[in-house]
């Protein structure tokens, strides 16, 4: 079995929610199987900025679900979507 390189955008609720902040909360909620390999900042529009979160996770079917779906648990996180795939 592979790994999957999974790009995921996180849209913040609003500019005023800490990126580092919500960093670190992201940090706590990855699940068992996916590794956290980085964070980059997005700027969006008029101060707003997007958290793109790179984990990877196994090559298997459904693989960034649980991610994805742990990702959206996180206070402050309006909107999670994953916007580029690819091997490692």
């Amino acid at each position: 079995m592979g790994e999957v390189a999974a790009k995921i955008k996180l849209m913040p609720k609003s500019m005023d929610v800490d990126l580092n902040k919500l960093k670190e909360d992201v940090t706590k909620v990855i699940p068992e199987g996916a590794k956290l390999h980085g964070f980059a900042e997005e700027p969006i529009a008029f101060g707003l900025k997007a958290l793109i979160v790179v984990v990877l996770v196994g090559d298997l079917e459904g693989g960034t679900e649980k991610v994805e779906e742990a990702l959206s648990t996180v206070e402050g996180v309006e909107s999670v979507s994953v916007v580029e795939l690819g091997r490692t």
